[in-house]
C-alpha cells in the first residue's frame, strides 16, 4: 500500500511494477469488483495495481483472502486517497499489507543517484569520512531556490516559475477544499488555511500549541483536529523528542515541520529575496529543506531508522535531528545556513558525544559552504549537497 502526499507520484510509481492496472474510480472498471471482488481479482494477471481502492473498500477483504491462500508477495499494489486511512475496512489488511510512504522527488533522485545506499546506511556503516560533495554544490541562494521550487514531481520537473507558482496555489486550494472535506466534510477551509499558515510560519520549530491556535484564531479543539488532518494528508509532521536514560531533563515537546518546503513560499507569500532578508525564516527554510531530503532516506534505509529531535528543557543544548536504530546507536545533526562553520557551531554535537559515548555513531553539521571537513572525533561539517553528492564506485 503506497501512501504519501497528494501528487507525490504514487500511481506513476506503482504502474511501473504492475502487470494489470485497475482504476476503481472508473465505474466501468469498478462494477465487477462491486458485484464479486473475489472473482474479479482472481481473473487478473499479477502484479495487480488497484488504484483508488477505497472506492470499492470490500476489495481489501478479497486481497486478505488471496494472501491467506498463499498469493505471492508483491501480487497486489494499492494506491488511494487519504480517506482510505479512515475506513474501518483498512483493518482487514493487518498482517497482509506492507505500508510504504512515498514522498516527492528528492535531490538524490533528480541527480540520478537513486540506486545508491541510503545516506543513513552509509553513516551508520562508518563512511562519514568518505562522504563527498558534488563539484557544482550550490551556494546559499541556490539552496533557497531549490527549497522553494519544491519536491512534488509536478514542481520539481517544471522549469517555469510561473507555472510552478500557479500549480502550487491550486494544489493548496485542493488540499484544503477537497481533500480535507473527504476526510471530514465539517472542516472549515478558511480556518484550516489560517492554522496551516501559522504552522508554516513556525516550521522547524518547537512551538507551544496555544501560540499556533491563537495566531490562527481557532479554538484548541479545532486545532487538535487540524493537526490530525494535516498529518493524515502528509502536509505536516510532528517530529517527536528523543529520550535517553543517560540524559536528564529532556524536553518532550515535538518539533513541527511542513513537509513540502515550497509551501513555505506559497503560504507565507515570500520569494528568495524575502527569505534572504529574514534570518529566522532563512534558518527555518533550510532546516525544513534538509529534513525533507532525509525523509526519503528513512524509507530507503536497509534497517529501520527513526527520526527525532533533542532539546534540554533549559534550552542549553539541542540537536536539530537525531536518527536512531534498534541497536541504540544514534546519528546527530545540526543544520546551519552558514557557509563557513567552525567547531563552536558544533558545540551541541560534541556535548552529546561526550554524554552518550559509544552510542554516538557520528555527528553531522550541515552547512551551505562548498566542501566537507572534519571538526572533531566522529563529527564532520558537510555541505547540504552531500545528500546527493557523488557515491564511491564500491557502491
Amino acid at each position: 500500500m503506497l501512501v504519501g502526499p497528494r501528487a507525490a507520484g504514487k500511481t506513476t510509481t506503482a504502474r511501473r511494477h504492475a502487470h494489470t492496472v485497475v482504476r476503481l474510480d472508473r465505474d466501468v472498471e469498478a462494477a465487477a469488483f462491486r458485484a464479486d471482488p473475489d472473482v474479479a481479482l482472481a481473473m487478473l494477471a499479477t502484479p495487480v495495481l488497484l488504484d483508488e481502492w477505497q472506492m470499492v473498500p470490500q476489495v481489501l477483504g478479497s486481497i486478505k483472502r488471496a494472501v491467506d491462500d498463499a498469493a505471492e508477495p508483491g501480487s497486489y499494489l494499492l494506491t488511494g486517497s487519504v480517506r482510505a486511512e479512515l475506513l474501518e475496512a483498512t483493518w482487514a489488511a493487518t498482517g497482509r499489507v506492507v505500508r510504504l510512504v512515498e514522498w516527492g522527488l528528492c535531490e538524490r533522485e533528480l541527480h540520478g543517484a537513486s540506486d545508491a545506499p541510503s545516506f543513513f546506511d552509509r553513516l551508520f556503516d562508518g563512511e562519514l569520512d568518505e562522504i563527498a560533495a558534488p563539484a557544482d554544490a550550490p551556494e546559499l541562494r541556490g539552496y533557497i531556490d531549490i527549497a522553494l521550487r519544491g519536491m512534488l514531481p509536478d514542481l520539481a520537473l517544471q522549469p517555469s516559475p510561473t507555472v510552478r507558482r500557479r500549480w502550487l496555489e491550486s494544489y493548496i486550494d485542493q488540499l484544503l477544499l477537497r481533500d480535507a472535506a473527504l476526510a471530514d466534510e465539517h472542516r472549515d477551509p478558511i480556518k484550516l488555511r489560517r492554522y496551516l499558515t501559522a504552522l508554516t510560519a513556525n516550521t522547524a520549530g518547537i512551538v507551544e500549541h496555544k501560540v499556533l491556535y491563537d495566531a490562527a484564531a481557532v479554538g484548541r479543539t479545532a486545532a487538535v483536529s487540524y493537526d490530525s488532518l494535516l498529518e493524515l494528508l502528509f502536509v505536516t509532521e510532528r517530529l517527536p523528542a528523543w529520550h535517553s536514560n543517560r540524559l536528564n531533563r529532556l524536553s518532550r515537546s515535538p518539533k513541527r515541520y511542513i513537509t513540502e518546503p515550497a509551501m513555505i513560499g506559497a503560504l507565507l507569500g515570500v520569494d528568495d529575496r524575502a527569505v534572504l532578508r529574514n534570518g529566522d525564516l532563512l534558518g527555518r527554510l533550510i532546516d525544513t529543506f534538509v529534513v525533507s531530503q532525509l525523509r526519503p532516506e528513512v524509507e530507503a534505509s536497509s534497517i529501520r531508522t527513526n527520526l527525532y529531535h533533542l532539546r534540554l528543557e533549559s534550552g542549553r543544548h539541542e540537536c536539530d535531528l537525531i536518527a536512531e536504530r534498534a541497536d541504540g546507536r544514534i546519528l546527530a545533526f545540526e543544520i546551519k545556513a552558514n557557509a563557513a562553520p567552525r567547531l563552536s557551531d558544533a558545540a551541541h554535537l560534541t556535548w552529546l558525544h561526550g554524554e552518550i559515548g559509544d552510542q554516538f555513531a557520528g555527528g553531522v553539521l550541515f552547512h551551505t559552504g562548498p566542501r566537507p571537513f572534519r571538526l572533531a572525533d566522529k563529527i564532520h561539517a558537510l555541505p547540504i549537497a552531500c545528500l546527493w553528492g557523488p557515491i564511491p564506485e564500491t557502491h
